[in-house]
This record gives structure tokens, C-alpha cells and sequence, in this order.
């Protein structure tokens, strides 16, 4: 009896371990909203959204915001791209790495050009606040600014 009760979660395990959310996602970008998030047509024609994981890139009527979502879509749009999802957010959307045609990551490289935040609150990654870093210490996009404002308190300040 010890041995079913073992097999079987054992099988719990690997079925509950091959369901996470950490899925690989194909399919074109047919939108873009901001910097950080796109649209995909999947499966034929049904549409995802995708915010992007572990960073944040600035809010409309922010500096370098346009700057930004010209930047992903000229690295995205109509382009097939395959997403790793990592969660879904609190309206619905699916939150994920972006793996470009050219095999690099739409987040590193919005990191990268400084047009976007390593979003700490949701990612602990070395590499992620490295890369913001590195743009820091070469004063790119965002960070060639004086004092930029972070997102999630642009967010916070306009709701009011």
C-alpha cells in the first residue's frame, strides 16, 4: 500500500510540476500598447496580451515613453516571437519573457537601452539589475535624465 501512496505522488508531483505557468507561448505580435506590453495572435487567431516579466517601462505622458514602445515595436511587430510565462497579472494578462526571432530577450534589451526599470518588486534576478545598472552607469534613456520617475510612482500619483 506504501508503494501505490508513494507512486502516486510521485505522479501528483510531476503532473503539478509540468502544469506551472512557466509555459512557452509561440505567436505574432500584431499590437503594441506601451514598452512593456504586446499583443499576440496564438492558435490561430485568438489574441494574448503579454506584459512583459521584471521590468517596467515608463507610462504614457512620461519621458521616453514613446521611445520606448517604438523600440519594442520595432523589435516585435509582425515578428513571431515566443514567450515563456512566468504569472498572470491582475487583469488577465499573461506576464512573460520575450524571446525575439534573433534568439535575444525584449526585456534584457529594453534593460539594456535604458528605456525601462528593473521591476524589483516582481524579479530578484542578478541579471536583470545588472543590465539596469550598466545603463545607469552609462546614462541611457532614462537614466541620462537628471531624476527619472519611476513608473509604479507616476502610476500611484495619477490615480488620484
Amino acid at each position: 500500500m506504501k508503494f501505490w501512496k508513494y507512486i502516486f505522488s510521485c505522479i501528483l508531483l510531476l503532473s503539478i510540476a509540468c502544469t506551472t505557468n512557466k509555459d512557452l507561448i509561440y505567436g505574432k505580435v500584431v499590437r503594441i500598447a506601451d514598452g512593456d506590453t504586446v499583443t499576440l495572435l496564438v492558435d490561430g487567431n485568438k489574441q494574448l496580451r503579454v506584459r512583459l516579466y521584471g521590468i517596467d517601462c515608463p507610462e504614457n505622458k512620461q519621458d521616453f515613453s514613446q521611445v520606448a514602445k517604438q523600440f519594442t515595436s520595432d523589435r516585435t511587430a509582425q515578428k513571431d516571437v515566443s514567450v515563456k510565462v512566468m504569472d498572470i497579472d491582475q487583469y488577465g494578462r499573461s506576464v512573460g519573457i520575450i524571446y525575439l526571432p534573433d534568439g535575444e530577450i525584449l526585456n534584457e534589451e529594453l534593460l539594456k537601452a535604458g528605456l525601462a526599470w528593473h521591476y524589483k518588486q516582481y524579479d530578484q534576478s542578478d541579471r536583470f539589475a545588472n543590465l539596469e545598472n550598466e545603463a545607469r552607469k552609462n546614462k541611457l534613456g532614462i537614466w541620462s535624465m537628471k531624476n527619472p520617475l519611476e513608473p509604479w510612482v507616476f502610476r500611484r500619483q495619477n490615480r488620484r
